[in-house]
């Protein structure tokens, strides 16, 4: 077993190289896919011969925001491994240019297994608390420091948007149609609602991306909330194990994943026809072949999910099926309010949690109790999962 003693010599230069990476993918990313300021951005002075001020002020206030956030959480972890004298490694950060937001986020390795509930616990809790803050500082300043609607006037695109902005000088109170039919929506979460209501000149959740300190903030919530996520071993799960053992872990996990794949099942069925139809547009002309279609491939989907939250048990994989299926067809004939609890997106996390990442939590030897701090701590994770999360994080609509 590898101790603090004779660690393995650390690469510096590799996580040095993957944070300066995940930086630029970040800037990259998030100028050219979300925030897209263009009219502004040709109205500011030039640098380096081909690239404006604006645009790169704009790039790396978002690319430090979000990176910034992930290297507070993950030293948040690699502090407390640490303090615990465990053999830990530094982040390795991890960048994807053009894809989702220019990063999949950042990692600690922990060479030696975790024995102790305590030890599991610190490290499981510290980085999403030090996120958390990090991310909530993001916001208040982002808040603090919105420009007025007329921000938006810098972004083509917009014009029925710039009128309303022009005649009123405020945001409309429901969002405006873009010209091309469709918008990217952010989702709305308690905490974010709550500081809404507090602060001046906040853009409606259809602009809110369009703001780069204001988006890593946004974005930073919501990882956190993720992390957060009551199964197997994200920090969510580390926790929930620590606080409540292996039984009530595994009984709460199965009941989380099952309300995902419950979100799953009725997002797809509420959309699935008219994406069918578009994908293959002889299915237009056929809604019955498309309505068994829809109902065969969601079947299957949630079967494939079900069977690595009940390995063995073909009982309760094919009524868990069927529910999920009624769920999704009930859901569509009903409509609103339901749907509105329904988003597929939630498909690509089933799939990452039961095949991956997986359900349950490696056992843990140490069977000591927490002490009281350590159990508040929890609490408050919990609390900070139901305030940072969404149902529908983003979306199409």
């Amino acid at each position: 077993m590898a101790t603090l003693m004779n660690p393995p010599k650390e690469r510096y230069w590799l996580h040095l190289l993957l944070f300066v990476a995940t930086l630029l993918s970040t800037a990259y990313t998030g100028a050219s896919a979300f925030i897209s300021r263009d009219i502004a951005w040709m109205e500011g002075p030039i640098v380096l011969g081909f690239v404006s001020m604006p645009l790169v002020r704009d790039a790396f206030v978002f690319a430090f925001g979000l990176v910034g956030f992930l290297t507070v959480h993950e030293f948040g972890h690699y502090l407390a491994a640490r303090v615990h004298k465990l053999n830990v490694s530094l982040p390795y950060y991890i960048p994807t240019p053009l894809i989702g937001v220019g990063t999949l986020g950042a990692l600690i390795r922990i060479r030696q297994p975790l024995q102790d509930r305590t030890k599991l616990f610190d490290i499981g809790a510290s980085g999403p608390l030090a996120g958390f803050l990090a991310a909530l500082a993001m916001l208040l300043v982002a808040m603090a420091t919105l420009p007025p609607p007329e921000y938006m006037m810098g972004i083509s695109g917009h014009e029925p948007l710039h009128r309303y902005i022009a005649e009123h000088g405020t945001f409309p109170v429901d969002p405006i149609p873009s010209p091309g039919g469709v918008q990217l929506m952010v989702g709305m979460t308690p905490l974010y609602w709550a500081l809404s209501q507090v602060f001046s000149n906040v853009p409606p959740m259809s602009e809110l991306y369009h703001y780069p300190l204001l988006f890593a903030a946004w974005l930073g919530l919501f990882f956190t909330a993720l992390n957060l996520l009551p199964v197997g071993q994200l920090d969510g799960g580390h926790i929930l194990y620590a606080l409540i053992g292996s039984k009530w872990h595994a009984r709460l996990a199965r009941g989380f994943m099952l309300l995902m794949a419950g979100s799953t099942a009725i997002g797809i069925a509420d959309g699935g026809p008219e994406f069918l139809a578009v994908l293959l547009p002889v299915l237009s002309r056929n809604p019955l072949i498309a309505a068994l279609l829809l109902w065969f491939l969601l079947g299957g989907l949630m079967a494939l999910v079900l069977r690595r939250i009940y390995p063995g048990s073909l009982v309760k994989i094919l009524a868990g099926t069927a529910a999920l299926v009624i769920l999704g067809a009930l859901a569509r004939e009903i409509g609103p309010p339901i749907t509105q609890f329904g988003y597929e997106g939630w498909l690509i996390w089933c799939f990452l949690l039961a095949y991956l990442i997986k359900v349950d939590h490696p056992p843990v030897t140490g069977n000591e109790p927490l002490s009281r701090s350590r159990v508040t701590l929890g609490i408050v994770s919990i609390v900070i999962f139901v305030l940072c999360f969404s149902i529908t994080p983003l979306y199409f609509a």
